[in-house]
């Protein structure tokens, strides 16, 4: 067994070894095999680098193209079986490490890039033939005038062996004499080319200024011209060439004949036709892709006065769980026929499908009044999922979220429409999916800025633009300061100071909340050592310092070991410190979640159950979890404005005082704004409180003035 390379220069000669063997007997080079394979090597080398460059550069497989022809690789056949080398090997041999799926479509790309390289090199090298061979029809026009044979054989040599088509026709159009190359281009014989007349050969793609540049040809305003002009086939089909027409004058000046040398471009165009398809669709369901969406989009905003547009994002419901119980196969099965169904809403004039990649697919719709047309685009779109999909014999069903925006055009950019539709299908999908919303640029903007503080949090730690509010913990039997909760502030650069409601939850999601909380943690763990040195110990003894703890941080290995270090660290003792624990993140704790918080607690830290009363926890749990205070969420303080309050919502509050404190468990009551709540609070055994009624959060030195106060009142 022959072993495969190993390392990048190995797989990248293997790549050139095949392209050459491939390509070598359509050549019309004198180089042997071997010697042309190191001609293809660099050319390799350069695909190679361009597939896998940060940025895409067409410019390299131009290059490459190009360079194929000065390597006398000019006949069709070498340019198609080098692109078809390109599309089978380059990715799997230079592209081992890379997203598949876009170096697929960068391989496209570099094809493309390639073919156009090539058509424009080989044009050169045939315009230069045809110079010599218009200076050679001239120079054998003169002579034949004076007759001179022997440049007359020339002349004929050079006309009947010339591998572009070449034809000679009077100034009113009659054909006087055409080549063989001409002959098989058209595929007729030379009697029923003979005598046609050239203003015959109209077609219908023939560019706005063909005839004008003929009609001034033939007066002679103009000495050549050249364009790309079609020409119909008896058979039917369609003969593209580079058209080349020069005019000829006599010995004293004047026009006397038309020269036109046409080169066949058919297989070329076609090739070219092949990779922009390949390039502006999606090879699974043949939708048009991004790029080509992208383009079409841009067009329709473009658009004039009074033009709108209207756009449908879609986002399959559930698509994972097909691919992951089912395998891939069947998720792109599934796609395909997705791909038909959408395919089948979009019949109006001005609409489109094409698939972004994944399970998402866009559906666009433009003209004077898109705000009916997307609402009825939309609605056929979720009829059309309607009916389920067989794959593998399983009748599948399939649902999707819509985002929809509309608008007129002129206003955005591509692709901040597409970021508006993009949040407005997550926004349907949230609220349950199977439905469409439409984009509203309040939720927008809310989302913009959401995603603008998840993307500055990692640095925003780094840069010191957090800092610790400090609220007080009053005892409610004598008013004194007992400690304070540390709350969390990000100064923002932009939007001010945030409240940790704005970016706790970002950070919980993005993981930061583990360094961030860990620094929270030991700032407070120092204020706490500083208050104790200021302070000193009176008979309440050292201000406690509380700090929550969100649901990752419980679950993080390093939570008891970070806690030791900051305390020995700091020298400050673990009675000092309570951690909060939510109790929304204890329902339903296994013992693995509870053994930190364990350790924790028999080391003299307290564990405060924070929210009690919000997360419809079993109070029977309470016996098994390791917590010394609950914090009654403030919903149980909203009634005690007025004294005396309702009756029933004290004997709640009683119930639970009572309960804890036969469970030895301190209470502590939050929200606390006006003096009748702190009376009532009081009156019910809670042992301390916190809120805006004693003070609002606020720098540590605020909190040393109020327990100065409270030790000298």
């Amino acid at each position: 067994m022959i072993a495969e390379p190993d390392g990048p220069e190995d797989r990248l000669r293997r790549f050139a070894t095949i392209w050459s063997r491939a390509v070598f007997p359509v050549t019309s080079t004198s180089s042997t095999r071997p010697e042309f394979e190191e001609q293809l090597l660099p050319l390799a080398r350069t695909l190679s680098e361009a597939l896998r460059a940060r940025t895409f550069d067409a410019g390299a497989g131009r290059a490459v193209g190009a360079a194929l022809v000065d390597a006398h690789c000019t006949d069709p056949e070498a340019l198609s079986r080098s692109l078809d080398c390109v599309d089978a090997y380059l990715v799997l041999y230079c592209g081992e490490d890379g997203d598949q799926e876009d170096l697929r479509a960068r391989s496209s790309r570099l094809q493309h890039a390639m073919a156009a390289g090539f058509a424009a090199a080989l044009r050169r090298r045939t315009l230069a033939e045809q110079e010599a061979i218009a200076q050679a029809a001239l120079n054998a026009q003169g002579v034949v005038a004076q007759a001179l044979h022997a440049t007359e054989a020339r002349f004929r040599a050079v006309f009947e062996g010339a591998a572009i088509g070449i034809g000679i026709a009077d100034l009113e159009g009659n054909v006087l004499q055409v080549n063989g190359a001409l002959l098989r281009m058209f595929g007729l014989s030379e009697q029923s080319l003979r005598g046609r007349n050239v203003r015959e050969w109209t077609h219908p793609d023939d560019a706005p200024q063909t005839w004008r540049l003929y009609d001034e040809l033939v007066r002679g305003e103009r000495e050549h011209y050249h364009l790309e002009k079609a020409f119909c086939r008896p058979d039917g089909t369609v003969l593209w060439t580079n058209l080349t027409v020069s005019l000829l004058r006599d010995a004293d000046g004047r026009p006397q004949y038309q020269l036109a040398l046409m080169e066949d471009t058919t297989e070329r165009r076609l090739l070219n036709l092949r990779l922009r398809y390949e390039a502006t669709h999606d090879a699974l369901t043949g939708l048009p892709n991004r790029s080509f969406f992208f383009e079409r989009l841009e067009k329709a905003l473009g658009a004039g006065e009074g033009q709108r547009f209207g756009l449908c994002y879609l986002d399959l419901d559930g698509f994972k769980t097909v691919n992951d119980s089912l395998g891939h196969s069947a998720g792109d099965r599934l796609l395909v026929e997705v791909a038909d169904r959408l395919q089948s809403c979009v019949t109006a004039p001005g609409e489109m499908v094409a698939r972004l990649g994944g399970d998402e697919f866009v559906a666009l719709t433009t003209g004077p009044d898109t705000r009916r047309t997307v609402d009825e685009l939309a609605a056929r779109i979720m009829n059309a999922l309607l009916a389920p999909i067989s794959v593998d014999g399983r009748e599948l069903t399939v649902r999707g979220s819509i985002g929809i925006v509309e608008g007129p055009a002129g206003e955005r950019s591509p692709a901040e429409v597409l970021r508006s539709a993009d949040i407005t299908m997550y926004r349907a999908k949230s609220a349950g999916g199977n439905r469409f919303e439409l984009a509203d640029p309040e939720a927008d903007a809310r989302v913009i800025t959401r995603h603008g503080l998840t993307t500055a949090l990692p640095t925003a730690l780094d840069r010191g633009e957090f800092f610790i509010e400090y609220q007080p913990l009053v005892h409610l039997g004598d008013g004194s300061v007992r400690g304070a909760e540390a709350l969390v502030r990000w100064l923002h650069p932009q939007h001010g100071v945030l409240g940790p409601d704005r970016f706790i939850p970002l950070a919980e999601h993005t993981g930061l909340i583990v360094p961030l909380g860990r620094w929270v943690l030991e700032q407070s763990v120092c204020q706490a050592r500083e208050w104790r040195e200021r302070h000193g110990g009176d008979a309440a003894g050292p201000l406690r310092i509380n700090v929550n703890l969100s649901p990752c941080q419980l679950t993080h290995p390093g939570l008891v070991q970070d806690t030791v270090d900051i305390l020995e660290r700091t020298g400050v003792d673990p009675e000092a410190l309570c951690l909060e624990v939510t109790e929304s993140a204890l329902i339903g704790a296994d013992d693995d979640l509870l053994k930190p918080l364990r350790r924790l607690a028999e080391m003299g830290v307290d564990i405060a159950l924070d929210d009690f009363g919000t997360g419809y926890s079993n109070l029977a749990n309470l016996r098994r979890l390791p917590v010394s205070i609950l914090k009654l969420d403030r919903s149980f303080t909203q009634s005690m404005q007025q004294f005396p309050a309702d009756p029933v919502d004290l004997k709640i509050v009683e119930g639970i005082v009572s309960l804890a404190h036969s469970l030895d468990l301190a209470v502590t009551v939050e929200g606390v704004e006006t003096g009748a709540q702190a009376e009532q609070l009081r009156i019910l055994g809670c042992d301390t409180a916190q809120g805006w009624y004693y003070a609002r959060p606020g720098p540590p030195e605020r909190l040393h003035e109020l327990a100065l106060v409270d030790a000298t009142g």
